[in-house]
C-alpha cells in the first residue's frame, strides 16, 4: 500500500494526483512556474482543495495560462474572467495575474528564464524538510517574497510564497515516511 503525507488523506483523486505528481517535485518550464504562482495566488484566503477542483476552468479561463496573453488582458477580457462562474472571480486577483504576468517576462527578461530566477535562491537545490514538523512561511519565502515584489509582482505573501516553493518543488516538505518524499 502506497504511503502519503498525512494532509492527503481522504482528499478527492486530483487532491491525490497534485500531492503524488507535483508537490516537491523540481519543476522547471517557464509556462508550468507561471501556472502554479498564479493559482497559488487565487489561493489566498480560499482553500488549495477549491483552488485544485478548479483546475480545468482556470486553464480554459486563463488561456492555458499562456503569460504573454495574459500580459496583454484588456478591461472586456477582466469582465469576461468575473463573469465566468467555473474560477475565483476576484478582480484584483485577476488584475495581478495580468501585472504579474508582466512582471513575469520581465523577469525572464532579465535572468534568462524564471527558472534561472527562481532557482537561484537555493543554488538550483530542492531543499528537503529536516524535521518532521509542518510550516507555512520561512526566512526563504520571505526573501523570495520580497523580490518578487521588488521585479514588480502583486498580491502574493511570504505564506503564499513558501506554499508556491513546495508547489514546484524548490521545497520538499513531504513527510518522513511518505513513499513520495
Amino acid at each position: 500500500m502506497t504511503k502519503r503525507c498525512q494532509w492527503v488523506e481522504g482528499k478527492p483523486d486530483y487532491y491525490i494526483a497534485y500531492h503524488d505528481h507535483v508537490w516537491g517535485k523540481p519543476e522547471h518550464d517557464d509556462s508550468a512556474l507561471f501556472r502554479w504562482l498564479i493559482l497559488e495566488m487565487f489561493h489566498i484566503g480560499l482553500s488549495w482543495q477549491l483552488v485544485l477542483s478548479k483546475q480545468t476552468h482556470f486553464d480554459e479561463a486563463f488561456d492555458a495560462f499562456d503569460y504573454q496573453k495574459i500580459a496583454t488582458y484588456d478591461e472586456q477580457k477582466i469582465t469576461a474572467l468575473l463573469e465566468n462562474k467555473g474560477i475565483i472571480r476576484h478582480r484584483g486577483k485577476i488584475q495581478a495575474a495580468i501585472t504579474n504576468a508582466q512582471a513575469f517576462m520581465n523577469v525572464q527578461e532579465q535572468y534568462g528564464s524564471f527558472d534561472a530566477f527562481i532557482w537561484s535562491f537555493t543554488n538550483g537545490e530542492t531543499i528537503v524538510k529536516a524535521q518532521d514538523v509542518h510550516i507555512t512561511q520561512n526566512d526563504l519565502s520571505a526573501q523570495v517574497t520580497k523580490a518578487l515584489k521588488r521585479h514588480g509582482f502583486k498580491f502574493l505573501g511570504s505564506v503564499t510564497i513558501y506554499s508556491y516553493l513546495q508547489a514546484i518543488g524548490v521545497v520538499n516538505d513531504h513527510d518522513f515516511d511518505c513513499d513520495f518524499r
